[in-house]
């Protein structure tokens, strides 16, 4: 979740920073107001082995001090993520959520290549937003600069959105795999249960009485009953269901019988 600070309080050492966190963070010392902006770098190694050899940290570490240097900038602060997956998102990285915790409008953040910071375009482009609205700049080396402000931006939303959209395809697509899956082995997957079945477990079982309700809706609904005349019929015989689960009842057994 994104706040905007007090800006009469953003300076201070205690400022919570455009982006609350779900754990406490230790304030960092905040440079006077007239020093220019504040430099924080983001560096990842994803395995517990490269995070202790090193190598890979201190070559990030070096790409962005050197980076700075060339924009004018002194580095406060590197957050080092070791042995922390990318495929998680950065907010619920221990590292990442520290450094949104403390950034201020006109803070400059910079990370050695995009992967480092992100593998999921959809966290990407909310974080970038995000940035770009509390006018925080984001430095991504390897994208050629500042990916919130300069010519380079408008290039990486547009890629990034793409490749979100494809993201967002292939989870939908994969949920209604599941789903017709966990259907095709009677897994119940939630909401109301339809009327001819009973939960049991994680499935659903047939009720008789119901399911011979169901082949009497069938039968009037051939002869050309309207779904609220069928309620009616189906209550003068004992059986009491409302129209819309009994057009519920003959869409699904429409649906079973092909």
């Amino acid at each position: 979740m994104i706040t905007r600070t007090n800006p009469r309080r953003g300076g201070e050492s205690g400022g919570r920073g455009l982006f609350r966190e779900r754990a406490a963070v230790t304030p960092l010392t905040s440079k006077p107001k007239d020093s220019g902006p504040r430099c924080y770098g983001y560096a990842r190694v994803s395995t517990r082995p490269q995070a202790d050899e090193g190598e890979s940290l201190d070559v990030q570490q070096r790409v962005i001090a050197g980076y700075a240097m060339q924009l004018g900038l002194t580095v406060d602060r590197v957050f080092v993520e070791r042995g922390v997956s990318g495929s998680r998102p950065l907010a619920e990285r221990p590292e990442g959520a520290a450094l949104l915790a403390v950034l201020r409008p006109g803070d400059v953040v910079i990370t050695p290549k995009l992967d480092r910071m992100f593998r999921s375009a959809l966290d990407a482009l909310a974080i970038l937003g995000a940035l770009k609205r509390c006018q925080v700049s984001l430095h991504m080396i390897d994208l050629g600069g500042d990916t919130t402000g300069n010519g380079v931006s408008k290039l990486v939303f547009t890629i990034l959105s793409a490749v979100a959209e494809a993201e967002r395809d292939r989870t939908r697509e994969r949920i209604a795999e599941v789903k017709a899956d966990q259907r095709k082995r009677g897994r119940f997957l939630g909401g109301s249960v339809p009327f001819g079945w009973r939960r049991e477990g994680d499935g659903l079982v047939p009720v008789p009485e119901q399911q011979a309700a169901i082949e009497r809706m069938r039968t009037l609904r051939a002869e050309g009953l309207s779904l609220r005349a069928i309620r009616d019929r189906l209550t003068a015989e004992g059986v009491k269901v409302s129209h819309v689960a009994v057009g519920n009842a003959l869409r699904a057994a429409a649906a079973a019988h092909g």
